[in-house]
């Protein structure tokens, strides 16, 4: 899983909406746009991709509640960790934020494409998946 982070890149493709229908996950951009993931499946693994543009403005409420640090980078991460755990994104922001609780169980990369902010995160499927609340079950 490691070599394949290593190389997100050359699985990642930018297009329309409709071009990237094949595609094993997407992003969609607020500009239309959107980011495709075209690796071939891993067994045992599920994957989730977020794309955020660099230059996007942070939203004023959550830069105040979250700050602006590498706002887009913690975001993507924390978009495809809630994806992956099946836990929505408000629950998400009340007990992690925009940070990455630690486990064992998944793996992310976060990277720059062109003008965006990429995460791509597995997470292992042989584990036990959160509940709603956060709970493993």
């Amino acid at each position: 899983m490691v070599s394949l982070l290593a190389v997100a890149h050359r699985h990642l493709r930018l297009a329309t909406p409709a071009e990237s229908a094949d595609a094993t996950t997407r992003s969609y951009l607020d500009d239309g746009r959107c980011l495709g993931w075209y690796a071939p499946p891993v067994p045992r693994w599920r994957v989730a991709i977020d794309a955020e543009r660099v230059g996007a403005p942070v939203p004023t409420a959550l830069a105040r509640r979250f700050g602006t640090g590498e706002y887009w980078a913690r975001w993507t991460r924390a978009e495809c960790l809630a994806k992956l755990t099946d836990v929505p994104m408000a629950i998400w922001w009340q007990r992690h934020g925009l940070e990455v609780p630690p486990r064992i169980d998944w793996l992310w990369r976060t990277l720059t494409l062109a003008d965006l902010v990429v995460t791509v995160a597995f997470v292992a499927t042989d584990r036990p998946h959160n509940t709603a609340d956060g709970t493993p079950t």
